[in-house]
């Protein structure tokens, strides 16, 4: 789509109202209940929606069928991004009540993050449509490591501190308790690190590792650099309530990373045969209508499969706990 810099900046100032109205009403810690959560998971989904709708009136059905396909493959990113979320809240013992600010200031560095990388790879892909044989290649080889931290539940286990927060630590040093919502103190006349701020340090860096493979993906889909930073936007600043909302369920998506693989390696594919076009190559393509409803389908096919599973494991549990309960009784 051929956007004006009025467009950019009245979409800009518009998801960053969306985000101060966010920030207000979660400004106060408190435990969020499943209702507020529901409650807010729905608005975003619906002002996503509402946005796609304006994208079809005044851009037609391509740039609304790229900017659906992209939302959908950056928001089931985003629910596997939650799995790191839990296991770094829990590394950390964050208190409940403070978790959604942090997951806020997380989203928004996010946010961040994601545009420069947006911007970068317009400008990459505007000068070198090689680069497509590498985003493709890159996903192929996600997809395939996707499936092998499945198998090896990588999702189990514990969160390990990169290189960038040790550092952090080791410089400013750490308090041994959380501050309310203070991110620094100072302790002994030095000015120290809550673990508040130590947190958000290691979900905005972890963000940068998950934008390597989202915004390749999101780029297979669309070249539209509106398109995809619109979609990330909307996929990002729901988060912040899905984790809330889904954190009992994230264990029950266990065929979760296997879906997501499937999707990678297809986007992968995609940009493959794109590249091959550009280069001259006759090569059928994907067009955006299929590429929509394959991620629908597999996001579908993935999420019963997974409660289905889940259900059986669950049955198995209890028949074992039973049989033990049994057991122990005939021994008393």
């Amino acid at each position: 789509m051929n956007v004006s810099f009025t467009v950019w900046a009245l979409t800009v100032v518009a998801l960053c109202v969306l985000v101060a109205v966010d920030f207000l009403i979660g400004r106060k810690p408190h435990d969020v209940s499943l209702k507020e959560a529901g409650t807010w998971t729905v608005v975003w989904v619906v002002l996503a929606c509402l946005f796609g709708l304006g994208l079809l009136i005044y851009g037609g059905t391509k740039p609304t069928g790229e900017f659906f396909a992209g939302y959908i493959t950056e928001k089931s990113l985003s629910v596997d991004n939650l799995f790191v979320f839990v296991l770094i809240m829990g590394k950390f013992a964050v208190p409940s009540q403070y978790q959604q600010r942090v997951l806020m200031v997380g989203v928004l560095v996010a946010l961040v993050l994601r545009a420069g990388f947006i911007a970068a790879g317009a400008a990459i892909i505007s000068t070198f449509s090689w680069v497509f044989y590498i985003f493709g290649a890159f996903l192929v080889w996600t997809a395939w490591k996707l499936v092998q931290d499945a198998k090896a539940g990588s999702h189990e286990e514990e969160y390990k501190e990169n290189k960038l927060l040790k550092m952090a630590e080791e410089r400013f040093g750490v308090a041994d308790r959380y501050h309310g919502t203070k991110l620094f103190v100072v302790e002994n006349g030095k000015r120290i690190m809550t673990p508040m701020m130590v947190v958000m340090l290691a979900i905005g860096s972890t963000d940068v590792l998950f934008a390597l493979d989202s915004i390749p993906a999101i780029y297979g889909l669309t070249q539209d650099p509106y398109i995809v930073f619109t979609a990330n936007a909307f996929a990002l600043m729901g988060l912040r309530q899905l984790y809330f909302l889904i954190g009992g369920l994230l264990k029950k998506l266990v065929h979760l990373s296997y879906g997501l693989s499937i999707i990678l390696g297809f986007i992968g594919v995609k940009l493959v045969l794109h590249a091959l076009h550009e280069s001259g190559v006759h090569v059928p393509e994907i067009s955006i209508p299929f590429s929509l409803g394959f991620i629908v389908l597999v996001l579908a096919v993935t999420t019963v499969t997974s409660l289905r599973a889940s259900k059986k494991q669950e049955e198995a549990q209890a028949r074992t706990q039973g049989q033990d309960t049994d057991t122990s009784s005939h021994a008393g």
